[in-house]
């Protein structure tokens, strides 16, 4: 068999075991794993069924189109859609049972004909921007809304929702004022004459304001073994993206490597080429500011980083062609995690993981 050239390996049962713990960390709200973005790179269709398996309730998506891609797996727990253009054609998904969320009464009015040409109600989750400006609905409109969708027989009001800006900073005022505003937004929507669920938990929130938790959580980054807050919790890196030895060579000191010859050997030295680059997730602004994991030892990518390749100095040690490199992974053998790469390129490590999505990444699951 021969060795991967680029690979991320995923594996479920750290997966399973996140939900399970992030599940009890809430025992009285049901949990949705968020799988957006084909579940953060590492495949939502594979981490559904595991997250299902692991005890979670719901799923989330961003568009319509993954929600549908759930239930064309044959995924059958209620999932959620939050985030389609004006003109979207909801009636596949109301006819596939898929929660839709509404934030503003011309998208209700979408998908009220939406449900009216599917022949079923739709089951809608309206959305009120508590402070984070992106999506939802406006405070001075949010009576309209409620109002409107009391009065409209071609859907039902499943829930209330919003979204944190700052729960990854634990004690930030905003989250408490956040907090207020959905109450008030709540309270609205009961008086209208709903009846709705509560959700505004995400992962930093369910790790942090068990206050917050109300009838459903959303955890997403969290579910991936990735941390959003600075204190500690039991959380399992899920991906490891692994490569190999393509070739191997001796330098003479003085010798320099790769584009632009940004970095030279100070004495004779052994080289190490790997046959991935940034076409493969790679970022180029870590040339000569990442190592990797290469026969027991943390080794310098040297030189810059090329669209298919980086170069690994590996001393006097023997290295062979076709050894496993592990670029990132769990962290547990002392092997950098996609964590290093966020903090050393001054990003996020939702970028990271998601930045794995590409046709040339072999993904394996375990």
């Amino acid at each position: 068999m021969a060795a991967p050239r680029a690979e991320v390996v995923i594996d479920l049962d750290n997966l399973r075991h996140n939900v399970s713990f992030l599940a009890g960390l809430a025992p009285r709200a049901a949990t949705m794993v968020v799988v957006k973005a084909d579940g953060y790179g590492h495949g939502a269709v594979e981490v559904a069924r595991a997250a299902v398996e692991a005890g979670a309730s719901w799923l989330g998506s961003c568009s319509l189109a993954e929600a549908l891609a759930l239930r064309d797996a044959g995924i059958k727990v209620p999932v959620l859609a939050w985030l389609d253009p004006p003109g979207t054609d909801y009636a596949p998904g109301v006819a596939a049972d898929v929660d839709l969320s509404v934030s503003s009464v011309r998208q209700l009015d979408e998908v009220a004909a939406a449900a009216r040409v599917a022949g079923r109600q739709a089951r809608v989750h309206l959305k009120i921007d508590t402070g984070l400006s992106r999506n939802g609905c406006p405070p001075d409109r949010w009576a309209a809304l409620v109002e409107h969708a009391a009065a409209t027989p071609e859907v039902r009001v499943h829930a209330v929702w919003s979204h944190l800006a700052c729960a990854d900073e634990p004690g930030h005022p905003a989250t408490d004022a956040q907090a207020e505003r959905f109450d008030d937004a709540c309270r609205e929507a009961v008086a209208a004459g709903l009846a709705p669920l509560r959700h505004l938990a995400n992962s930093a929130a369910l790790l942090t304001r068990p206050d917050l938790h109300f009838d459903l959580v959303r955890p997403g980054i969290a579910v991936y073994g990735l941390n959003p807050v600075p204190q500690p919790f039991d959380l399992r890196p899920v991906m490891t993206f692994r490569s190999c030895v393509a070739l191997t060579k001796r330098i003479a000191a003085g010798e320099s490597v790769s584009y632009g010859l940004t970095w030279t050997a100070k004495s004779e030295s052994t080289l190490a080429l790997v046959p991935v680059g940034y076409a493969d997730g790679v970022p180029r602004s870590l040339s000569n500011r990442m190592h990797v994991w290469l026969a027991g030892r943390r080794r310098p990518v040297v030189g810059r980083v090329c669209m298919d390749q980086v170069v690994v100095d590996c001393g006097d040690d023997d290295v062979a062609e076709g050894d496993e490199v592990v670029l990132f992974g769990t962290g547990a053998s002392g092997e950098p995690t996609a964590r290093e790469w966020a903090d050393t390129t001054g990003t996020i490590d939702y970028e990271i993981v998601t930045g794995m999505y590409r046709p040339r990444v072999t993904r394996t699951y375990r």
